[in-house]
């Protein structure tokens, strides 16, 4: 049986239908009342899955504030997940790398698909998405990606909004942000359905309303946000954000993979 058979059935249903969206509270938000908050909203605005660092303490926040919405955790040390997952998180990601490149933290291939290896042999059961850095050439990423689901990696998401240097204002600002995560998402999407592989891709950073379906085009499974939903001070607000990225993945869309 695949290990995404154990997902809740509702997060499994997003996925096989394309539409999932998983709120991101940030790998490095460790404050407990942010990370409640974003939860909660989240939850109430539709999401399928919410992200958060990797801290049992966190975990216990957020599934307390999500309302049955399952928790991911993220990190970059396989020794983290564990305690993570006894405390209640449904699935682990390695990544995503975003919040290191500004430190000159660059993680390459090697590094990535042995952390996905160590995680896998820590955690045999578990639901383990793997981010692919977006500082490698789109034929590295793609060539990873086929190598991180040989090594046990369930689920594949992609990024790449720090790269972007949006020139326009308005709706062709926002396309520009998201273009080097919707190439990845097309790429590796490609790259796996011609290796014979059925691993679902989430398609995240720098994304907006207005660029989530062309992800969902583009051979996505599923959406990742979060600074457009983080960076805001009121809960009402991002409840608000969530539900118009929830109405975004209504639009029909058709693959392009």
């Amino acid at each position: 049986m695949s290990r995404l058979a154990s997902l809740p059935t509702a997060l499994q249903a997003a996925l096989g239908e394309r539409r999932a969206l998983k709120v991101i509270a940030g790998l490095s938000n460790f404050d407990a009342s942010s990370v409640a908050c974003i939860a909660r909203a989240a939850a109430a605005g539709g999401a399928d899955l919410i992200d958060v660092a990797c801290d049992p303490q966190l975990v216990q926040v957020a599934v307390a504030a999500a309302a049955g919405v399952p928790i991911c955790v993220s990190a970059v040390d396989p020794d983290l997940f564990t305690a993570a997952v006894a405390a209640g998180a449904t699935m682990v990601e390695i990544g995503n790398f975003d919040s290191f490149y500004p430190q000159g933290r660059v993680f390459g291939a090697a590094e990535v698909l042995e952390l996905t290896r160590r995680t896998r042999a820590l955690l045999p059961n578990t639901v383990l998405s793997v981010t692919v850095p977006h500082v490698l050439p789109l034929d590295v990423q793609q060539e990873l990606a086929v190598d991180l689901v040989a090594a046990g990696a369930d689920l594949i998401q992609t990024e790449g909004g720090t790269s972007a240097r949006p020139f326009s204002a308005g709706t062709l600002g926002l396309i520009e942000k998201a273009a080097p995560t919707l190439a990845a998402a097309h790429g590796i999407s490609r790259a796996l359905a011609e290796a014979g592989l059925t691993a679902p891709v989430l398609c995240a950073s720098g994304l907006s309303a207005v660029t989530l379906p062309m992800a969902i085009a583009a051979g996505a499974a599923g959406v990742g946000v979060g600074s457009a939903v983080s960076r805001l001070g009121d809960e009402l607000a991002m409840l608000a954000v969530v539900r118009s990225l929830r109405e975004a993945l209504a639009v029909p869309v058709t693959a392009t993979v």
